[in-house]
């Protein structure tokens, strides 16, 4: 089994009237986030965030504004999550990724990872998501698209 690196991307997406794109986790119905995803062995940042924008949404983030944010996270993984890691690994860190796209698009989920995808308001977008950092990202979304 290959472990997961513990480098993650989230990629907050959003149009210019501040709706945010939120999927609902296969895993864990009810909980609700942006894109996320690992970084693979020798990706960049940047890559891994498109990549798992594309995977996630059928979404090209190369069509759009990916914009590095320059905000990384460390948090502690959670417990059911770890076995996806290496031995003892329980933090990771991640690299926060806005994408403004210039409305509401159509989304593909890969069903495998979530249930459903929804286009909502900034702020209802920030009491859904269930993780801090995600929460945190979407609160500063109007200060950065000032």
């Amino acid at each position: 089994m290959t472990h997961k690196i513990p480098v993650s991307t989230m990629v907050v997406i959003y149009t210019p009237a501040l709706e945010v794109l939120l999927l609902e986790r296969a895993d864990h119905p009810r909980f609700w986030q942006s894109v996320t995803g690992s970084q693979d062995e020798g990706e960049s940042l940047a890559a891994t965030a498109a990549r798992e924008v594309m995977e996630e949404t059928g979404i090209d983030a190369r069509r759009y504004a990916l914009e590095d944010w320059n905000l990384q996270n460390v948090y502690e993984i959670y417990p059911v999550w770890r076995h996806r890691y290496a031995p003892g690994v329980t933090h990771n860190t991640e690299h926060v990724f806005g994408l403004c796209v210039p409305e509401r698009l159509p989304v593909r989920v890969e069903p495998r990872e979530h249930l459903a995808a929804e286009w909502v308001p900034w702020r209802e977008a920030a009491e859904r998501v269930f993780s801090w950092s995600n929460r945190k990202a979407i609160l500063a979304l109007p200060g950065r698209n000032a």
